[in-house]
């Protein structure tokens, strides 16, 4: 088999495509230290081989002149990379302090029991099923203007119920199409990884980025007049404090204003 069209090897064991090793060097050479292309290095390896992989820790190792050790470590170090394969549709349920106080442990426990699964497992494949689904127990979404919130291939499905989470797996095992909540159409999970490693693919764009509750800071800021201090030419912000003890002071300082304002306007309101 030839060094073009065939697998690379090493001495002890075959390693990935050399399509997907042609990626991994063009990942590495976008960063000046070619070391740093790591973490979307091994998405890509997530993308090829549904895992982090022996295989992959050894590619990445050999383009960077790393250890196998170093590697795995990094691979290991993130619950992102997944040393068992997980299914078409990755599901991810926040129980961090909001989400949980909002529902977010009675999702977990509701799909745990649906789908028969524990943290970072897959789903039996039943009659009739057309992709398969995994489920994680993450700790923060980053979203808790939607809680309780969920993730499918690291998209928000936001404002859930231990009905609607139940339904969404359904959907997802059936192969329809399901839309995320702030974002686009679902990907599978290989797809997704695809993205993470720096291969876009065009829906960027598709669906809404943002929701209201997660707008409604700068509403109130355009609604008050609020702006950013203006900087002057070195970049120092001309009304920005220079000690720890200036920031706090400038703080309270800006939010007692601030709340003068908006009780003024709220008297007014209620005056009229």
């Amino acid at each position: 088999m030839s060094e073009a069209t065939g697998p690379r090897f090493t001495e002890n064991e075959n390693l990935l495509p050399d399509s997907t090793y042609a990626e991994l060097k063009e990942i590495a050479a976008r960063y000046p230290q070619a070391r740093s292309g790591l973490l979307p290095m091994l998405h890509l390896v997530q993308s090829a081989e549904g895992r982090i992989t022996p295989e992959g820790i050894q590619a990445c190792a050999e383009i960077l002149d790393l250890t196998p050790a170093e590697v795995s470590g990094v691979a290991t170090f993130y619950t992102m990379y997944k040393r068992r394969p997980v299914g078409d549709y990755h599901v991810g349920v926040c129980t961090n302090t909001l989400c949980a106080v909002m529902g977010g442990d009675l999702i977990l426990e509701r799909l745990k029991g649906h789908l028969g699964v524990g943290n970072d497992e897959t789903a039996l494949t039943r009659e009739g099923d057309r992709a398969t689904v995994s489920l994680e127990h993450i700790e923060c979404n980053a979203a808790c203007d939607y809680a309780p919130v969920m993730m499918v291939n690291w998209e928000f499905m936001d404002n859930q119920t231990p009905e609607s989470a139940t339904q969404l797996v359904d959907d997802l095992r059936a192969g329809k199409e399901v839309h995320s909540t702030r974002g686009p159409k679902l990907c599978t999970w290989r797809e997704a990884e695809r993205v993470l490693a720096g291969f876009p693919d065009g829906l960027a764009d598709e669906g809404p980025s943002a929701g209201h509750a997660s707008l409604v800071g700068v509403e109130i800021a355009r609604t008050m007049n609020w702006t950013a201090p203006e900087s002057d030419a070195s970049g120092d912000g001309s009304g920005t404090a220079r000690t720890e003890v200036g920031a706090a002071e400038q703080a309270d300082t800006s939010r007692a204003e601030s709340e003068t304002k908006l009780a003024d306007s709220k008297d007014e309101e209620g005056k009229a």
